[in-house]
């Protein structure tokens, strides 16, 4: 038993230290005659550091020469102009090059425009560049050396390209607002009544159209319609949900009667006999007063419905007016999220226009 456990013991601390030496190699301090104790490990497999002995020897015929030619090269990043890099990562390496940029000069992407212009060093384009030619693991070696890998690196490439000269332009706004700069703004007069819809992807779509719109609030009304803290809506909403005011109700047909006796105007979004295009209704009743007072009293909600059946026919009876997007090949309707978006603009468009002319 106590025999055992002592081989035991001596197979934990030898794989140990192997591990050790092993991580040891890619710093550059590896001892490929190590011991410990008694024990003496062999050597490992590939080492990557220079003895004296052979420091004057021609580096241009050694293999070690060539993974530190490549290691020179501007394209390359910390990790893999490590001189502790083992020789066997980096083999092939001048073969994945030709093969990288043959598959980003098949998208239109000269590799020279990028590699030696100084604003891309350091750049997530130039640090996918190196990891596909210097790979820095038998697994990424792997990986690169599959037949397709250099197409799909050189469409990351050029994605990374685009992102890194969006983010040098400062005209560009394709970035999130502070809160601070949005809670200084007031919300639109427009509410959102989804009526049964039960994709999860579709409330979360429509909660981000409503934050991004800053709609007043959403009413999720329904046992079909899916709310926050829904996995798919949250996931969805990319988000949103949390600056998006929104309530869960029972009944699309309560909650429709009770915004009308607070004086919404409620328009249904619905392909009917009876709709007519959104463009050609007002959403916003005119009123003779100009203050400001008579601005914030124009209230609007819009129903949506089930994405298989639509309003409930008791719900658009009950509403002020019925719109619909029409449309001009087989199918009859768009799906709902994108009905809501096409409905909140037009909205955000008269609402505008009544602002600038009531201000005039």
């Amino acid at each position: 038993m106590a025999s055992a456990s002592m081989l035991a013991l001596i197979a934990i601390v030898h794989c140990m230290f192997r591990t050790s030496a092993f991580l040891a190699s890619f710093s550059g301090k590896a001892n490929p005659n190590a011991k410990f104790g008694h024990l003496t490990l062999p050597p490992l497999c590939c080492s990557t550091t220079t003895t004296t002995s052979n420091a004057n020897e021609d580096e241009s015929s050694s293999p070690s020469s060539k993974v530190g030619k490549l290691s020179s090269l501007k394209y390359t990043s910390k990790s893999t102009a490590s001189p502790g890099i083992s020789c066997e990562f980096h083999a092939g390496s001048e073969e994945r090059k030709e093969r990288l940029d043959e598959a980003l000069i098949e998208i239109g992407l000269q590799p020279d425009d990028f590699l030696e212009l100084p604003e891309y060093q350091g750049s997530a384009a130039l640090r996918t560049y190196s990891s596909f030619v210097l790979p820095k693991s038998k697994g990424a070696l792997a990986m690169v050396n599959q037949p397709r890998r250099a197409a799909v690196a050189a469409n990351n490439i050029a994605f990374l390209l685009k992102e890194h000269r969006s983010h040098q332009e400062e005209w560009l706004r394709n970035h999130d607002r502070a809160l601070e700069e949005i809670n200084q703004t007031q919300r639109n007069p427009i509410t959102l009544i989804l009526d049964n819809v039960r994709s999860a992807h579709n409330v979360g779509n429509i909660l981000r159209a409503a934050e991004a719109s800053k709609c007043e609030s959403v009413l999720l009304c329904g046992s079909m319609t899916p709310a926050p803290p829904h996995p798919k809506v949250l996931k969805t909403a990319l988000g949103s949900a949390e600056y998006v005011p929104y309530e869960k109700h029972g009944s699309t047909l309560q909650v429709i009667k009770d915004l009308k006796e607070n004086n919404y105007k409620v328009i249904g979004v619905e392909t009917t006999s009876r709709s007519i295009p959104l463009w050609k209704c007002s959403f916003f009743d005119r009123h003779t007063d100009s203050d400001e007072k008579g601005m914030q009293s124009r209230h609007v909600a819009f129903v949506f419905g089930n994405e298989m059946i639509g309003v409930d026919t008791e719900c658009l009876k009950e509403c002020d007016a019925l719109i619909a997007l029409p449309t001009h090949g087989v199918k009859n309707s768009l799906n709902v999220a994108t009905c809501v978006s096409v409905v909140i603009w037009e909205a955000l468009r008269q609402w505008d226009a009544l602002q600038d002319e009531t201000m005039n």
